[in-house]
């Protein structure tokens, strides 16, 4: 289908030739697994999401090719039509911006990439903490491309393990999922100090989790 042939997408507050431009190249990427309508509602979903928690606009057109795309990935392989070669491990928090963020990224590196891991907030902030940069960043790990996102049904169903942090009832259950709960405080509010030594429980969590899945721990950059 012609861009110039479409219907507008109901609903947009955002140039629709952006959005329209991005159903397009996701239709070509998901070819063969999903139709244009499935994609278009998945991009406007992902970008009407993401703008109503964002603070800063100028960012929300990188971050819902992001999420778009991810979603879709995470939906084509609850759907069996993209292979998974690794564990998927989703981290839940309230508001993706400190724990899950944390975990998401220690699991990614101390796994050495033999895990895939994604993180989702059942009340997504703006943006993640000042802090939790801060007290990645002190042990090499860089979180100034990551954002909270909200969490969605699509990337629980692609889960082999999910593992909430203080969300409550949020997460959905499915049949054959892996669930954890990990007791961790908040690190909204805290001084530097504080982050740093959540941090540190929750590398001590990710070790345990990737021993459990057969997964031998990398160390920590120096």
């Amino acid at each position: 289908m012609d861009v110039s042939d479409r219907r507008p997408l109901p609903g947009l507050t955002f140039p629709e030739a952006y959005l329209h431009r991005l159903s397009d190249e996701l239709s070509l990427k998901f070819s063969g697994i999903f139709g244009l309508e499935t994609v278009e509602r998945y991009v406007l979903e992902s970008y009407t999401s993401l703008l109503r928690g964002s603070t800063v606009r100028a960012h929300v057109a990188a971050r819902t090719v992001r999420f778009a795309t991810d979603r879709l990935t995470a939906l084509a392989q609850a759907k069996g039509a993209i292979a998974r070669d690794v564990p998927e491990v989703l981290f839940v928090c309230e508001q993706n911006a400190g724990r899950s963020q944390m975990a998401a990224v220690l699991t990614a590196h101390l796994s050495g990439g033999r895990v895939h891991v994604r993180s989702a907030g059942s009340m997504p902030s703006g943006e993640i903490h000042a802090t939790v940069i801060a007290a990645m960043a002190e042990i090499g790990l860089d979180l100034g491309e990551e954002f909270p996102k909200p969490l969605t049904d699509d990337v629980v169903q692609a889960a082999d393990v999910v593992v909430t942090m203080g969300c409550g009832d949020a997460c959905p259950v499915y049949p054959g999922k892996r669930y954890q709960d990990w007791e961790l405080a908040d690190p909204a509010g805290q001084s530097l100090e504080a982050v740093r030594d959540i941090r540190d429980d929750i590398r001590a969590h990710v070790v345990t989790l990737l021993t459990s899945v057969g997964v031998e721990p990398h160390s920590l950059p120096a």
